[in-house]
């Protein structure tokens, strides 16, 4: 932990941030890094009471025991815009401030789903891997599936799922989506589909961005997953948990769905090892906000919540 004058607020950081954003936090607060720290319920007992933030991210969250842990406790600031591993619950009925960074990461994560969309259909990485082997020169390459004109269902028309029925237009595709309702500011040609397993069974590629917890647990199971059928795909740039990832792999293995584009796992950064020898199925590692563009307005943002509480107890983006 940096040596800094004990005038300045005082944050519980739960995981590593950026090196560079820890950087920039440090210099105008006191951090306490909790991942380096053996025995956190200890040292709390010893320095909690001086401690007014929490600063965390989309992965690490905050629990009811920690925010406990912290009676002097204002802010919870994360960087991300899904928030699922924070208890709201809990931050509600301590009346804590909760904010994330939605908004600056919607292209990167709608580019991210298009591409996903393309390599598993038109076999991209199989056919990056077929051309280093050196098979080419002694074999031909399989057919992929055409993508552009074909029927695109969006789980969760956020403003995220906005864009990539944008970039699923550009390709043709005919939109549909399933929200808890219908959105009324959708474009009149994006077709409302009360029903998740109606718009499974009319979609060539179902594509889940909806934020993941409680209420969307698992809401793809084997049922959806029959219903969307041999010759579709699914694509995941939401949460891990949205799926069902046993009835999911299942599914694969069966042939009851053509593939899947995946970045984000149920128990990441642990994915399924049946699903490595699958050609059918492409793999990143969370990288759907990945670029330089997007982490760095992420960090703009976080440090503007952060800032904006502590300087003038307001929040640029609130969860709630």
């Amino acid at each position: 932990m940096t040596t800094q004058p004990t005038s300045l607020p005082e944050l519980w950081m739960a995981g590593p941030l950026a090196p560079d954003l820890i950087a920039q936090i440090e210099t105008r607060y006191r951090v306490h890094r909790g991942w380096t720290i053996d025995d956190p319920a200890a040292y709390l007992r010893e320095h909690g009471a001086a401690i007014r933030g929490i600063a965390t991210s989309g992965r690490f969250g905050a629990t009811r025991e920690r925010m406990a842990q912290l009676p002097a406790l204002e802010a919870i600031i994360s960087y991300g815009v899904g928030y699922d591993p924070i208890d709201i619950d809990a931050a509600k009925a301590l009346g804590l401030q909760v904010s994330n960074t939605p908004g600056v990461l919607d292209d990167c994560v709608a580019d991210t789903a298009l591409a996903l969309m393309l390599a598993v259909s038109r076999r991209i990485c199989e056919a990056d891997r077929f051309v280093r082997s050196g098979a080419w020169p002694t074999t031909g390459f399989g057919l992929g599936q055409r993508m552009s004109g074909k029927r695109c269902g969006i789980v969760g028309l956020g403003n995220i799922g906005l864009q990539i029925a944008r970039r699923a237009e550009g390709f043709g595709m005919q939109v549909a989506y399933h929200n808890r309702r219908a959105r009324p500011d959708a474009p009149a040609h994006y077709r409302y589909v009360a029903d998740l397993v109606t718009l499974a069974r009319e979609s060539d590629y179902l594509v889940l961005v909806v934020p993941g917890g409680a209420a969307t647990r698992h809401m793809i199971d084997a049922e959806v997953l029959a219903a969307l059928g041999q010759q579709a795909y699914i694509i995941n740039v939401a949460r891990g948990t949205v799926v069902d990832e046993t009835a999911l792999v299942e599914a694969l293995q069966a042939g009851r769905i053509a593939g899947a584009g995946l970045d984000v796992f149920e128990h990441e950064p642990q994915v399924p090892e049946a699903l490595f020898a699958m050609d059918n199925v492409v793999l990143l590692p969370h990288i759907a906000s990945g670029t330089h563009e997007t982490r760095q307005a992420m960090a703009d943002l976080f440090l503007a919540n952060l800032d904006g509480w502590f300087d003038e107890r307001r929040l640029v983006t609130p969860v709630f």
